[in-house]
């Protein structure tokens, strides 16, 4: 079977259950499923991927494996607890081919936030080795090591990237879970102290690394509709994290509503509570740049903020991104597709998003216009009225 821990997700699915579990219990949701190639076909893999996910909807947590998310700081008690008792519900998602067009399948998952949060990475995780499992029954593993170490190549022997930290992003997207865990190990034994963890909790647990991670755009975009009112809902979810954490995992998510709306929202007061902030759509350079003057404009020091690049990056960008910033804020990398799909051929580019919440719909308004996902233009239309946005 592909998954056979439920820690084999990213830890930001834990940090966002736990911050459900204490604010958010009754919250109800959907997400749905995307492929963003063309021309994939994916229906002749629905039986097999209903067969994994049953598989998945039959797996608890092990009490080695309570006990390691115990151990992490941030993690609280009552929700260790909680996780003792969780499954995952099979009545909560549908796989079925897409009645909108040939070829495509529709995923649908609905229910109470707190019971579906956990099917989007191990579902994305379950389609991709399907998928490549079946057409490309006889990889070629050699090109993909001789592809990873060109890259760990460019990094190690380089003076002038001593501090550079990469972190591995790729679990929803990787190849296959065989190959994820070897490109985990490769990275940790020959990059070192460059190599600053993973998001996946059961790499990061069975082979002694860092686990990675804060919040994704589902929490933001839930508070859209959880919030006392639309225009604050960027605040808000910003305040409840900081409740729930009180200044721990203090990596702020930019590009819900690009980083116009993001900056006018992440003022005095969560430029010095927050630790920095992730990007993920736009251009990367543009965002340093404005983010460190915005630290500046409020009197904080950019050299104590941390800023994180996660959107498409790969090693000789990421390497970029270092040198021009490395000296005036904190840098970290986390990098997904291009380190864990990277074998020579053309990795699916596959999302499960929420799209709405207690009945209302949800979306997010990236400064990458293609990583937008709602089904409602109406609300589309209000969200870019409500904050100003111009796309």
């Amino acid at each position: 079977m592909i998954i056979t821990s439920l820690l084999d997700t990213d830890l930001y699915k834990f940090t966002m259950m736990q911050a459900v579990l204490h604010h958010f219990p009754g919250a109800h949701v959907e997400y749905r499923f995307k492929c963003r190639n063309k021309g994939v076909n994916l229906v002749p893999y629905i039986a097999e991927i209903e067969d994994q996910i049953q598989h998945l909807c039959s797996l608890r947590f092990r009490e080695p494996e309570i006990e390691y998310l115990r151990g992490l700081r941030f993690i609280k008690s009552d929700f260790a607890d909680f996780l003792g008792l969780f499954k995952m519900n099979r009545k909560y998602i549908t796989v079925r081919p897409s009645t909108r067009a040939e070829g495509e399948i529709e995923i649908e998952v609905k229910g109470p936030w707190l019971h579906t949060i956990m099917f989007e990475i191990p579902v994305l995780a379950i389609v991709n080795e399907i998928y490549f499992r079946n057409t490309q029954p006889d990889p070629d593993f050699e090109e993909g090591r001789r592809r990873l170490a060109a890259k760990i190549d460019l990094v190690h022997p380089n003076p002038a990237l001593a501090g550079l930290r990469i972190a591995d992003y790729g679990t929803r997207r990787r190849f296959s879970k065989s190959w994820h865990e070897e490109v985990l190990v490769t990275c940790r034994d020959r990059l070192g102290a460059h190599f600053a963890g993973t998001s996946n909790v059961y790499l990061a647990r069975k082979h002694g690394v860092l686990p990675l991670g804060t919040m994704a755009h589902e929490y933001l975009q839930a508070c859209q509709a959880l919030g006392p009112r639309l225009r604050d809902s960027q605040k808000f979810g910003f305040e409840s994290w900081a409740r729930e954490y009180r200044g721990d995992l203090g990596i702020a998510l930019s590009d819900v509503y690009g980083m116009d709306a993001f900056l006018r929202d992440f003022d005095m007061y969560f430029c010095k509570l927050f630790d920095g902030a992730r990007h993920d759509s736009g251009d990367p350079f543009e965002w340093g740049e404005r983010l460190i003057r915005h630290f500046e404009a409020n009197r904080v020091d950019p050299r104590t903020k941390t800023l994180v690049f996660s959107d498409a990056l790969n090693f000789p960008l990421a390497i970029e991104l270092y040198l021009r910033f490395k000296d005036r804020a904190g840098i970290a990398f986390g990098i997904g597709t291009n380190l864990t799909n990277d074998l020579g051929y053309e990795a699916l580019q596959i999302v499960i998003k929420m799209v709405r919440c207690n009945g209302q719909p949800v979306a997010k308004l990236s400064d990458s216009p293609a990583k937008n996902m709602c089904e409602d233009e109406a609300y589309l239309g209000y969200l870019r009225q409500v904050f100003e946005i111009r796309q």
